[in-house]
């Protein structure tokens, strides 16, 4: 059987093939059409330079490997872990958490996720094909196998097939929306340490504030009455990680199910995802966009997929994503942490340091392949 030249993986469905990708800025009643439609929307995109996209494959099954067979075997070849850099630096993420926390003060937020991006150089093997990109399916199962994560996903589709190209894997734990029987759910993440014994009163405080801000995004597209938190502060423990995580549903309101544009209306009201934007949101992503210095395309996005009157999205955290660059191309990750006026900028620092850590551990070269290259 031939290997499949492009393919994507969420949330129990594999698909292989591409047939077609749509702008999701231009004609978002495109995911109202037979799907299952694969998404990976950038944190930027609604107006703010980031694109939204979504593809659709000639062939899905469910209940399929996190990856495709003919591709598991092979072996991911990573950057050295001394290659890796940071859009910023240990000061200068420790100077941005305490502008937060000046804001904290004036009145303007009480919260904002602020994220730095990491980047090693990876460049294609054969430079002038498609086949000489990275092999997203290898690190795909080297995570999958490492890093096991209830939202793992992975789109890739090369470029030279005439279908706009991606390159994304993700490790997520964070529920961003799901859609079954007409009830729309979300289940932030906010408070993070390395055991459960560690989360803290400033992580709960945190969380609160987030669930509170995800109820109010899903009170615009359900029928009044029916959002509610249905769990609060729940324990959730990842490898090497301890989260809290609430749970949020409403019942979709008739208008919005019944619109050949819901998707666009519902990301709309609820996207970026509140727990990696802030709160209020509007003036939480204006000072996001004065601090970090690097896009986070689709880091704090969302990806997932989307069929009829059923989706999965999941937030784009512990992702990593290949661009081809001037010099060849790059491997890029992002890790933040949520600023409140109770942050300590040198332990949130550490925090983006323990989320970074195991994920790039995996996607690195090990010692011994360093020494014989």
């Amino acid at each position: 059987m031939r290997a499949p030249t492009s393919w994507a993986s969420f949330a129990g469905r594999l698909a292989t093939d591409v047939v077609e990708c749509v702008d999701l800025d231009v004609t978002p009643e495109r995911l109202a059409d037979p799907g299952p439609w694969f998404v990976v929307v950038d944190f930027e995109a609604s107006g703010r330079g980031g694109r939204a996209r979504a593809w659709r494959f000639a062939r899905v099954v469910d209940g399929g490997a996190p990856v495709p067979g003919e591709l598991a075997a092979q072996g991911w070849q990573g950057p050295a872990p001394q290659d890796w850099s940071t859009s910023m630096s240990r000061g200068e993420y420790e100077g941005a958490v305490r502008r937060v926390q000046q804001h904290i003060r004036q009145g303007d937020v009480y919260q904002v996720n602020v994220c730095r991006v990491l980047t090693a150089p990876l460049p294609p093997t054969d430079p002038g094909t498609a086949s000489g990109e990275p092999d997203a399916a290898a690190l795909a199962a080297r995570l999958a196998a490492g890093n096991p994560a209830p939202y793992g996903a992975a789109v890739h589709v090369p470029a030279g097939l005439d279908v706009d190209p991606v390159w994304v894997v993700s490790a997520s734990p964070e529920l961003y929306l799901s859609l079954q029987n007409g009830r729309l759910a979300s289940g932030p993440i906010k408070g993070t340490a390395p055991t459960p014994e560690g989360l803290s009163g400033k992580d709960r405080a945190e969380n609160v504030m987030i669930t509170d801000l995800v109820r109010n995004d899903l009170q615009q597209v359900c029928d009044p009455g029916t959002v509610a938190v249905t769990e609060l502060l729940a324990v959730e423990e990842h490898p090497g990680l301890a989260h809290l995580v609430s749970r949020v549903q409403g019942v979709l309101s008739p208008g919005v199910a019944a619109a050949p544009d819901r998707w666009r209306r519902v990301l709309e009201a609820t996207f970026p995802p509140g727990s990696v934007s802030g709160a209020p949101k509007s003036s939480a992503l204006s000072l996001i966009d004065q601090l970090e210095p690097t896009p986070r395309g689709p880091y704090c996005g969302a990806v997932g997929w989307v069929d009829g009157d059923r989706a999965e999205l999941a937030v784009g955290i512990r992702t990593f994503w290949w661009e081809r660059t001037d010099d060849g191309g790059a491997l890029r990750f992002g890790t933040g942490a949520g600023i409140t006026w109770g942050s300590d900028p040198a332990a949130e620092w550490r925090e983006t340091e323990l989320k970074a850590s195991r994920l790039v551990g995996l996607a690195s070269r090990p010692a011994r392949e360093q020494r014989s290259s």
